[in-house]
């Protein structure tokens, strides 16, 4: 399906009937991933779950966006998607996905009440960086300021490319330009601010293995949401809902009441 959002074309699922749930993917990430999850949803729930503007297959944004921007693409999505007797809705995010929903459920935008929050390996909290990757952002910021040098522009017009190219994460090596800038602006905001206001019931699922966001966020975040559980996936990595998907989607059966005939 598709939707219109800021003139970029965006696509998304929607399956199922009953309750609205809708899921948010992470970095460099997609709706595709969800599919076992919205599967197992889908006996109970209306679920829907678009690819973010600049994945799957969504347009990219003409310019860089702030966390802020995705929170209002998620706001206005939710809107598109809901009926008008989806007065409350569940809501989920994985990584990236995760931050923003933290940000927009916290921050009480939503004209609709949040009834269940499931956030998946979330990012959102800032660390302090380590001295070896202080040298690392100077020795970047020397070269960058170097390579945009008129003359050495003139004379190497694709090296601050290349020297971008190889710098930083993967998704960020892998992203162009304009998702690169996003994601500088994205990862750099903290938003622990926000955790103690989100009055839903939240459940946080965990890779033990998680080097991306680590299990040490979410015991943070368990302590700074009010009444939230933590469930830890043994072995799993970043992508704890697939690395153990069958724990995974029995985690969220027991959440959402699913086979129960009860619901939530």
């Amino acid at each position: 399906m598709e939707m219109t959002y800021q003139d970029l074309r965006v696509q998304y699922i929607e399956q199922g009937q009953g309750p609205l749930v809708v899921l948010f993917h992470g970095w460099g990430a997609n709706k595709e991933l969800f599919g076992a999850l919205i599967n197992t949803l889908a006996a109970q729930y209306r679920v829907a779950a678009p690819d973010t503007p600049g994945f799957g297959q969504s347009q990219e944004p003409g310019e860089a966006w702030s966390l802020a921007d995705y929170c209002d693409f998620s706001k206005a999505f939710i809107d598109h998607v809901a009926a008008p007797e989806d007065r409350e809705v569940i809501l989920a995010g994985h990584s990236h996905g995760g931050r923003t929903l933290i940000r927009l459920v916290g921050s009480g935008i939503l004209e609709r009440k949040v009834r269940k929050l499931i956030l998946i390996d979330s990012a959102g909290i800032v660390h302090e960086k380590t001295p070896a990757q202080m040298r690392r952002i100077k020795r970047y910021k020397r070269g960058k300021k170097f390579l945009s040098l008129p003359p050495v522009k003139a004379l190497f017009p694709h090296a601050l490319e290349k020297l971008q190219s190889k710098s930083g994460s993967a998704d960020y090596r892998m992203a162009s330009p304009i998702m690169r800038q996003s994601m500088v602006k994205v990862v750099n905001e903290d938003v622990r601010e926000y955790l103690p206001r989100i009055e839903a019931e939240t459940l946080l699922v965990w890779g033990e293995q998680d080097q991306d966001t680590p299990l040490s966020d979410g015991q943070l975040m368990e302590k700074l949401i009010p009444g939230s559980g933590l469930a830890v996936l043994a072995g799993a990595g970043h992508f704890s809902f697939l690395d153990r998907q069958y724990q995974f989607l029995a985690v969220m059966r027991s959440f959402l009441g699913i086979g129960t005939g009860v619901g939530v």
